[in-house]
């Protein structure tokens, strides 16, 4: 039964959380299990002290199709809302603190961009291909895409492709700024690995500390984004990390951040 509803696997490597949807029988079609899954893996990378970056990556020949309508929205649907504290994977609600990489290739439509851009990198293959086609279908994009095109590519490409519906390729997707390094088939996810370990070799409180930042002044705008840096300043510059990062630059050594 798990086989056919799909599934989301975790994987810890290093200090790097490696979350992989599995259902490739379907296009990688994300059921309400899957969902409630990735939420919980997105949640345990939140709040486990050991992970500070995240990779979200697929089975199969595409990232995913999108949402399993039928088990949404249909007569046997059995969706629902995902726990007040946990970690959405749509950015709607809780969001993640930590780093998030998604690597993707094939079929990402719908729910799979909107997966992709709460995130924060994407590494796309040459194979991916993209549409945001909700208003083909009679509706329209429910899960963030129709604010999250706006601040990662601007008013003239967002509508141009949320109103057309159509389907584009990695080169075009690379040229708006959806993504940021396209690969050779099949180089995603080894690709994405490798950025994630170039982030987990830094100090984590200062990753985390830019992350909020830019979230401030996207949520809250530029007064509240300069009101919010003396605190980060305290917090980073009394962290035993900074003090390291410091006596790691006098002695010309690679630093080994702890976190703290």
């Amino acid at each position: 039964m798990a086989e056919e509803e799909g599934i989301v696997r975790r994987e810890t490597i290093g200090r790097i959380s490696k979350i992989t949807i599995a259902n490739p029988m379907r296009k990688n079609a994300i059921t309400p299990r899957m969902m409630g899954q990735l939420s919980d893996a997105l949640t345990d990378l939140d709040e486990n002290d050991g992970l500070w970056v995240g990779v979200i990556c697929a089975d199969g020949d595409h990232f995913t199709a999108g949402l399993d309508m039928t088990r949404f929205f249909g007569p046997s649907a059995c969706a629902r809302p995902l726990p007040a504290d946990a970690v959405d994977p749509l950015g709607l609600g809780r969001q993640c603190r930590k780093p998030i990489i998604t690597a993707v290739h094939g079929i990402c439509y719908t729910v799979g961009l909107e997966i992709m851009l709460a995130g924060d990198i994407v590494v796309a293959s040459t194979t991916a291909r993209f549409s945001q086609m909700e208003p083909r279908r009679g509706i329209a994009p429910l899960g963030g895409a129709h604010f999250r095109y706006l601040t990662r590519t601007g008013w003239g490409d967002a509508m141009y492709h949320l109103l057309l519906a159509d389907e584009f390729d990695a080169e075009r997707a690379y040229k708006i700024g959806l993504v940021q390094e396209v690969v050779p088939p099949g180089e995603e996810t080894m690709r994405a690995m490798q950025l994630a370990e170039l982030i987990a070799a830094n100090a984590p409180i200062g990753v985390q500390a830019t992350k909020a930042a830019a979230r401030t002044f996207i949520e809250q705008g530029e007064a509240a984004a300069i009101a919010a840096v003396p605190g980060i300043r305290a917090k980073v510059l009394g962290s035993e990390d900074a003090a390291e990062g410091l006596e790691s630059f006098v002695q010309r050594r690679q630093a080994a951040f702890a976190g703290r």
